[in-house]
């Protein structure tokens, strides 16, 4: 028998779908990733130690916390987990995320014969569902450095909104990689708290906007690198990041600056490896909406909603405010065609 609606994700986006669906007794059922896999469980937030600006959280919250929180609201009402044994409903609070091994991934789908719709997991298991919301995120794009994972969370961020406001950053010199747009804007706004943030890029000229460079080149707080690249990223357990090894892309010495926080701005990778041409994408790859602000994509009865289909705002909040619409969408769509 077929789903009524399977989310395939379980970020802020995913959750927040899966609330609303349960609550519209839909019975939702959600594949909410493996650690080693890309659409991991939680997502995002999963490497982000502390969340300021997410509503209802007045001190505070961590990443795990939160999808913790996101995830039993939405098992309260009836969500139900694709795990190794099957689709379950409840979850116990002893294992936290230990779980997360025996829930189920998507290898990949078939929407070119539904509904209903066909999905297949990362055991071989194949699911039907009359409608399908895709909420796997977006990934942030690192330099793959070993020290740049060793002090994740402990100065090294990829969002300047999320974290630039947090105290250890608070006039403070930072360090910006990139040269593009979001480049800019990152170091723009870091600038409102740093004590002077450095604009790391490999080039002599920025791909970034004249306005953009505009901005870059008059803000007092700014200075740019250019000519270079990080080699490593230094600090210690107590401090966190404290040091940043700049080496030369044109032969000239190597340097350090000291920095307390290093924040990629190199772009996000959308999570749709396993759509396989099954939806329409656009120009960066992420799922194309066929008419915003509604989470239609390009076939009928599949919805999207946070980072995978939203490549400019990327936040938690926003991405629970679409996974909202999404259920509503999926909601409206099978009542519509006789499915309740």
């Amino acid at each position: 028998m077929a789903e009524k609606v399977v989310i395939i994700g379980s970020g802020p986006a995913g959750w927040t779908a899966a609330l609303y669906a349960a609550r519209a007794n839909l019975q939702p059922l959600v594949f909410a990733g493996r650690p080693s896999q890309l659409m991991i469980p939680g997502g995002q937030l999963m490497f982000t130690t502390e969340v300021e600006n997410f509503p209802g959280y007045p001190d505070g919250v961590t990443g795990p916390e939160m999808m913790n929180h996101m995830r039993d609201q939405a098992l309260k009402f009836g969500t139900r987990i694709m795990t190794d044994k099957g689709p379950e409903s409840k979850v116990s609070q002893s294992d936290g995320f230990d779980i997360v091994h025996h829930w189920q991934s998507v290898e990949s789908i078939d929407l070119q014969k539904g509904p209903p719709f066909k999905i297949k997991s990362d055991q071989g298991e194949t699911i039907e569902a009359h409608s399908i919301i895709i909420a796997t995120g977006a990934r942030a794009n690192y330099l793959g450095l070993p020290s740049e994972q060793a002090f994740m969370n402990r100065g090294v961020s990829a969002c300047a909104v999320c974290d630039g406001a947090l105290p250890r950053f608070r006039q403070k010199p930072l360090v910006v990689v990139g040269g593009g747009d979001s480049a800019i804007e990152e170091a723009s706004y870091l600038t409102k708290f740093a004590s002077k943030v450095y604009l790391i890029h490999r080039r002599n000229e920025l791909r970034a906007s004249k306005i953009m460079q505009q901005r870059a080149f008059e803000n007092p707080k700014m200075e740019i690198v250019w000519n270079s690249a990080i080699k490593e990223i230094k600090g210690s357990d107590a401090h966190g990041v404290t040091t940043v090894a700049l080496s030369s892309t044109v032969g000239e010495l190597d340097r350090e600056i000291e920095a307390t926080g290093v924040f990629l701005a190199i772009g996000h990778t959308p999570n749709t490896d396993f759509l396989a041409g099954q939806l329409e994408l656009n120009a960066k790859g992420y799922v194309k909406l066929t008419q915003p602000p509604r989470t239609f994509t390009s076939v009928e009865g599949v919805f999207a909603s946070g980072d995978v289909a939203d490549d400019y705002y990327r936040q938690a909040i926003t991405a629970a405010g679409t996974g909202c619409a999404s259920a509503l969408d999926a909601e409206r769509y099978l009542a519509a065609h006789g499915v309740h």
